[in-house]
């Protein structure tokens, strides 16, 4: 992507943020595009590329840990009222009043503690995969793996248990080929199988087994993401999960209320059905309880779903986008 579009600031709490800013036309509104783990801003390349030619305005950081931003290795740093504050800190720089938030996988957690805690700074929410997640002050994490393991008949965040271990980092540092391809795997079983069980993404990094990579993900972008990775270290990635393991995220959810509905703002959810993590309908589920105003669709592909079906994605959310404006 184009470096020259690229800006860096200091947050209030003195960490450096990497982001795209393009300004809009007219009088369209920003797009603000938060990554998940284990990626930067160039996750979103199809839509920088598709809407900036609509005339959208568009704010796409590297997130925290990652890319060209700052990777403190205090595992305080990544809780998601500080990581949100960070990007309210980015729109303010930009002075900018008139945003949308769109959130995929731990993108999807900063933009909910957007939505908890600033939801009068944006004019709607979108969500990709991963849901809403409501407050959690009284977060277990062996008492998920066996609720979800007698819900699904597997373990869903088994491997949070190996993302939150001392050696965790190493370990996949140590095998990245093996990592990243059970991360964008062509075959979507691969999650079930051998991702979310616990137990089981150890094994698979350790012992170095690897799989086809998704047909979506060229070999340029193979080469990005994993130079990415390999310069930055897993160790600020690995926070994400390790602010949930500790502790952190518990304790920090203790001060923020718990609202029903949960986002009065329209919100956008795009569902996807071949998901083993991110299960379709626990998650619609979810996000009808937690949102008033909501429009689900449905796609037929695996997690990275913005790569993975990008021209139906973005034709699905430009329509949405437009419809929006019309009502507004």
């Amino acid at each position: 992507m184009d470096s020259s579009l690229y800006k860096d600031i200091q947050t209030s709490r003195g960490f450096s943020y990497h982001y795209l800013a393009i300004a809009p036309q007219g009088d369209k509104p920003y797009l603000l595009f938060i990554h998940g783990f284990p990626s930067t801003s160039y996750d979103w390349r199809h839509q920088i590329a598709y809407f900036s030619e609509l005339g959208y305005g568009l704010i796409v950081p590297d997130m925290l840990g990652y890319g060209g931003t700052a990777k403190p290795t205090e595992v305080e740093a990544y809780t998601n009222s500080r990581t949100a504050k960070d990007l309210i800190d980015i729109l303010d720089v930009e002075g900018i009043t008139k945003c949308i938030a769109i959130g995929h996988d731990w993108g999807s957690r900063v933009a909910s503690r957007l939505a908890d805690l600033y939801e009068d700074r944006f004019i709607a929410f979108a969500f990709l995969a991963l849901g809403y997640i409501a407050p959690c002050p009284n977060f277990d994490m062996d008492e998920v793996l066996a609720l979800t393991k007698k819900l699904a008949g597997y373990e869903l965040l088994g491997y949070w248990k190996f993302f939150g271990a001392p050696d965790g980092a190493e370990i996949i540092e140590k095998n990245l080929r093996s990592f990243y391809s059970a991360l964008y795997p062509d075959d979507p079983e691969v999650w079930r199988k051998h991702f979310a069980p616990l137990g089981a993404f150890r094994a698979w990094v350790e012992s170095g087994q690897t799989t086809a990579i998704g047909s979506w993900l060229s070999n340029e972008d193979q080469k990005i993401q994993n130079e990415a990775l390999l310069k930055g270290g897993m160790a600020g990635p690995l926070s994400w999960y390790k602010v949930w393991t500790s502790g952190l995220t518990a304790e920090e959810d203790k001060g923020i209320p718990i609202r029903s509905p949960a986002i009065s703002k329209p919100t956008f959810f795009a569902a996807t059905t071949h998901d083993f993590i991110c299960v379709v309908k626990p998650q619609i589920n979810l996000m009808t309880k937690a949102c008033a105003n909501l429009k689900i669709h449905e796609f037929e592909a695996g997690h990275w779903v913005m790569m993975e079906k990008k021209d139906e994605f973005n034709i699905v959310f430009s329509s949405w986008l437009q419809d929006l404006a019309r009502k507004h």
